[in-house]
C-alpha cells in the first residue's frame, strides 16, 4: 500500500462490508470511498474486494492482506498514543465487546472509574449477545462466558459469577409459595429465546428441565425488566439484583449456577502496552465489582 491513509480505507471497508458504513466510520462520502478503493486496487494490480448486492467481501488477495493491515494499524495506534500516555495515562479509543448482562450491570461503572483516572481515554462498549470476531477487529477485546478453543487468541479468566432464580415480590404475592423445583412447571418462565442462545453456558433452564419459556428475549436486560414487572420468574445474575429492587431469590438452596467471564484478545495485541494496561485495569475492576454487587445481593436476602 502507498501510505497509511490507503490502509485505513481498506480496513474500514473490510470491517464494514459496505461503502455507506465504511464512509460513516471514516467521515467520507461513500462514493469517495468507492473511488479510492478502486484506485488502490489499480495501483496494487490486484482485486481486494468482490462487489455484490449484499455488499463488499474480501477476495483471497484481500484476505491475505488483512492481517498485515491490522498489524500496521496496531503499530500506528501504539505510536500515536505512546507520548501522550507517558504524561496523561491511557489515551485514544478502545472498543470492548461484551454480552449484554455484563455490559449493562458491570461495565458502565468499571469503565467510568478507569476513564476518570485517564481523561484522554475513550471507551466504546458494544453490548451484543453473540461472539465477537476479533480477527476482523470488531472490537479490541471481548468478554465471553466461555473460553474459545480456536483462533489466534489470548484468553484470561476474569472471575466467576453466580446466578439464581428470582421473581418480583408482586409476582410471589399473587401465587402460592414455591416450595420445590417441580412447582416451577406451573409458573410463567422468563428466559432466552432458545435458538438465539449463542453459548451453551447461557442455557440456564436446561438444568431445570423446563422446555417452555412464556416470555423470551435475547437480552438479559429485557428479561430482568420483565421479571421485575411481575411477568414471571427466571434466572438472574446475582450482580444484577441490586439494580432491580423488589426482586427476590427463589429456592436459593435448591438451585444455583456458577459461570465465568473471560477476557479474550487477539494474540498480536499482547505486544501493545496500552491494551495490556487497560486489560489489567478492566479485569481488576470487574472482579471487584462482581464481588461488591454479589455481597449486596446476599445481604438483601
Amino acid at each position: 500500500m502507498r501510505d497509511w491513509d490507503d490502509m485505513r480505507l481498506f480496513l474500514a471497508l473490510a470491517r464494514a462490508e459496505s461503502l455507506a458504513r465504511a464512509g460513516q466510520s471514516l467521515r467520507l462520502d461513500p462514493a469517495t470511498v468507492g473511488r479510492r478503493i478502486a484506485r488502490l486496487e489499480e495501483v496494487l494490480g490486484r482485486r481486494l474486494f468482490t462487489r455484490s448486492h449484499q455488499g463488499y467481501a474480501l477476495t483471497e488477495e484481500g484476505a491475505r492482506l488483512l492481517p498485515h493491515a491490522i498489524a500496521a494499524e496496531a503499530a500506528m495506534t501504539a505510536a500515536t498514543h505512546a507520548a501522550a500516555e507517558t504524561q496523561t495515562g491511557l489515551a485514544g479509543q478502545i472498543r470492548i465487546g461484551a454480552p449484554d448482562g455484563c455490559a449493562n450491570y458491570l461495565l458502565p461503572q468499571v469503565v467510568a472509574a478507569i476513564c476518570a483516572e485517564n481523561p484522554a481515554l475513550d471507551v466504546q462498549i458494544i453490548a451484543l449477545p453473540r461472539v465477537f470476531n476479533l480477527s476482523r477487529r470488531e472490537a479490541d477485546m471481548a468478554i465471553g462466558v466461555s473460553a474459545p478453543q480456536a483462533g489466534r487468541l489470548s484468553v484470561q479468566k476474569i472471575t466467576d459469577y453466580r446466578l439464581h432464580l428470582a421473581a418480583a415480590e408482586t409476582y410471589l404475592d399473587r401465587h402460592p409459595p414455591i416450595t420445590d423445583l417441580e412447582a416451577l412447571k406451573t409458573h410463567r418462565i422468563i428466559g432466552y429465546i432458545a435458538d438465539m442462545i449463542f453459548d451453551s453456558e447461557l442455557d440456564y433452564l436446561a438444568a431445570l428441565g423446563l422446555d417452555r419459556v412464556a416470555l423470551a428475549s435475547n437480552s438479559v436486560a429485557v428479561q430482568v425488566n420483565a421479571i421485575r414487572l411481575g411477568a414471571g420468574l427466571g434466572v438472574v445474575h446475582d450482580f444484577a439484583l441490586p439494580s432491580a429492587p423488589g426482586l427476590r431469590r427463589v429456592l436459593p438452596q435448591s438451585f444455583s449456577l456458577t459461570r465465568s467471564f473471560y477476557l479474550i484478545r487477539h494474540l498480536d495485541d499482547q505486544r501493545v502496552a496500552r491494551l495490556n494496561r487497560f486489560a489489567d485495569l478492566l479485569c481488576r475492576g470487574l472482579r471487584r465489582e462482581v464481588n461488591r454487587l454479589e455481597e449486596l445481593a446476599k445481604r438483601a436476602v
